[in-house]
């Protein structure tokens, strides 16, 4: 079977996969909810969904490095990668020797997209598709809840020292617009580095959301940010909502609720 991933490239499967190898977090929960879970052969240190999934399965590396021989004797039917988490060199050196399948994710309908072509690949489209249909449920629902709130200039920050927001291309920034929020930072490209006396200048700055990942902020760092803009709410948030692209989306919209 010749199966098209999201950056247009053909994977020629003889079978459908009995050994995976997930080196994205959020993907690899997904698997998980799809009932891959004795299929995953392979994961990386941040694959924390489920929590016991680590102490199950080989660890080959993180999400920008990982160790080539251990792939080798995991003897993988098919690694799932994505084009923002894992770097290009990565793909190209695994592709060389297996079939790897490239997602590329910047909204709910581009991850609904990718959640279908894993129930095609790993025979699994009962459940995938009952899962896009609980997200497109989910998204319904809160597109109703929101559509009269009132729209708030948000800045949100992944990182400290130095202070990174996020910008335009990302997923993040879409999850940002499908709450109403008007990104402060979304003329920005991607990920960019925000000085002190950048944000205190930033005027009617409604709130600013600090993300639970990839930095860890906690109640310490809001008095810190306060400092700089005095007049903004600060929010600590759960990243993983805001940027997790899998079966993770389908509680997504109700997380959302709580922050308006």
């Amino acid at each position: 079977m010749i199966y098209i991933d999201q950056l247009g490239r053909k994977i020629e499967l003889l079978d459908t996969p009995k050994r995976i190898i997930s080196l994205v977090p959020s993907q690899t929960e997904l698997l998980v909810s799809l009932g891959l879970l004795d299929n995953i052969v392979g994961v990386t240190k941040f694959c924390v969904h489920p929590v016991s999934i680590r102490n199950q399965k080989t660890i080959v590396g993180g999400t920008k490095k990982v160790n080539f021989e251990k792939i080798k004797k995991l003897n993988p039917d098919i690694i799932l990668c994505n084009k923002e988490e894992n770097t290009k060199e990565i793909v190209e050196a695994l592709e060389d020797e297996y079939p790897v399948h490239v997602s590329d994710i910047y909204s709910v309908s581009e991850a609904l997209e990718m959640i279908r072509h894993y129930g095609e690949i790993f025979d699994k489209k009962t459940e995938a598709d009952q899962l896009t249909s609980s997200i497109n449920i989910q998204k319904v629902s809160f597109d109703d809840f929101i559509k009269n709130k009132p729209q708030k200039r948000v800045a949100y920050f992944i990182w400290r020292k130095p202070w990174m927001a996020v910008g335009n291309t990302t997923f993040v920034n879409y999850m940002l617009s499908v709450n109403g929020f008007i990104n402060v930072f979304g003329d920005e490209d991607r990920y960019p580095e925000i000085s002190e006396e950048k944000l205190s200048k930033i005027k009617d700055l409604d709130m600013i959301l600090l993300s639970s990942e990839p930095f860890p902020f906690s109640k310490k760092h809001i008095k810190e940010i306060k400092a700089i803009s005095p007049d903004a709410k600060v929010i600590l948030v759960d990243g993983e909502y805001f940027s997790w692209y899998g079966s993770r989306l389908a509680d997504a919209f109700s997380y959302f609720k709580t922050l308006h």
